[in-house]
């Protein structure tokens, strides 16, 4: 039984002002928890128990600047859901550059390092700790995304492993999430005009619809709780049968 229950926690959440991180910052405070948002864009919901910032991951040093100035609230996350990404145009390898790859890489990758880094100390003090990352199928197959999407999320994948690996013993329960066709703002090229292209990924897709956001808000939700805790380092694919063709 999954613990609607969450209390006491605090939960730290990367691009929440919509799409899957939106619903995760919901369901977070529906089940009580203390929840510090990023975004950057202005996340408009108001709540008691919701502290929101408009910060750009895509900037290193910013992000590095405002970590350093909200130590004493990194310090007290118990639930991190690195959830902020940009997709690509599928764009293959020779119709893009170092310097595009290089900002993908910062705000799918090197953000999320940057943000563990600062919370795992005190995880690993306490013994304690959840990290869910937001991969996609692009970090398990080609063709999920372009070059440089899909080299990011694999990028992504390999460091989950490896750090689920490493803090393991020390109570620090990690996984991650790799959605297919989700009905977001990221996708709403794919349902422009007329949806043709929203249209024929459902079409493609096993169970032939999209998914909500609300449906991966569930999926976190069962792996920062206890019923999970023996899931350690793992891709949890939530695609309607789409890698499995």
């Amino acid at each position: 039984m999954i613990d609607q229950n969450y209390q006491g926690q605090t939960v730290l959440i990367t691009g929440a002002a919509s799409g899957i991180g939106l619903a995760q910052m919901e369901t977070y405070l529906n089940a009580g928890a203390e929840v510090i948002a990023l975004d950057v864009q202005p996340i408009l919901v108001q709540h008691d128990r919701l502290h929101t910032w408009q910060l750009d991951l895509g900037d290193e040093l910013g992000l590095q600047n405002w970590i350093e100035a909200q130590r004493p609230i990194l310090d007290t996350i118990d639930i991190f859901l690195s959830t902020a990404g940009i997709l690509d145009t599928f764009r293959p390898a020779l119709a893009t550059n170092l310097h595009e790859i290089q900002h993908f890489m910062q705000v799918n990758v090197y953000a999320a390092v940057q943000l563990t880094l600062a919370i795992l100390p005190e995880m690993v003090e306490r013994r304690a700790g959840e990290i869910v990352y937001m991969a996609s199928i692009a970090g398990q197959i080609a063709g999920g995304g372009g070059s440089a999407y899909t080299t990011s999320k694999h990028a992504l994948v390999g460091w989950m492993k490896q750090l689920a690996l490493d803090y393991a013993a020390f109570g620090i329960h990690i996984n991650a999430i790799a959605p297919g066709a989700i009905d977001t703002p990221m996708n709403a090229a794919d349902f422009a005009g007329d949806g043709a292209m929203a249209k024929q990924v459902a079409q493609a897709t096993p169970v032939k619809r999209w998914a909500q956001a609300t449906e991966v808000a569930d999926l976190t939700l069962y792996l920062t709780s206890a019923a999970s805790r023996y899931v350690q380092g793992q891709v949890f694919t939530i695609d309607g049968g789409w890698t499995i063709k």
